[in-house]
């Protein structure tokens, strides 16, 4: 299954932000949408993800000052990003090497979406159910287990 596939089981909802805005902002609309990254666009570009991950970090490190923090200087920079053709065995790699919990995807240079840990777990979910039931079907019109011609 390619990574576009997850995201057409996943849905289009992508929620983004800009470098300039602070991470009280940016913890709100992850709280509101129950949601673990942002991508983070300026000038139409994809420039960083910011996830709990780094949010964290920062709280840790600045204390009850940190919500006044940009996201800018929060953000993981030039993220690693997934094409939108990758395999889900690759994807799944990619995001174990490198401890990523959310990849962005892209379709040439431009970005379509977002994929999580959990996406991909469904989708493989979803994908080993249906071939189960193809299975079950398939011996249910062939009791015998001889193949018809």
């Amino acid at each position: 299954m390619q990574v576009i596939r997850i995201l057409a089981i996943k849905g289009s909802a992508t929620y983004t932000i800009t470098p300039d805005k602070t991470l009280t902002e940016a913890i709100a609309i992850m709280v509101e949408h129950d949601i673990g990254s942002l991508v983070c666009m300026d000038g139409g570009q994809l420039v960083g993800m910011l996830t709990f991950r780094e949010v964290l970090k920062t709280i840790k490190q600045l204390g009850a000052g940190a919500g006044a923090t940009l996201v800018g200087k929060t953000m993981v920079r030039d993220p690693q990003c997934v094409p939108a053709t990758a395999e889900t065995n690759e994807l799944r790699q990619i995001m174990l090497r490198s401890h990523a919990r959310y990849l962005p995807v892209l379709e040439g240079e431009r970005f379509v979406g977002v994929v999580s840990f959990h996406d991909v777990a469904r989708a493989v979910l979803e994908e080993q159910g249906m071939e189960n039931q193809q299975l079950k079907d398939y011996i249910a019109g062939h009791p015998s287990g001889v193949a018809m011609a």
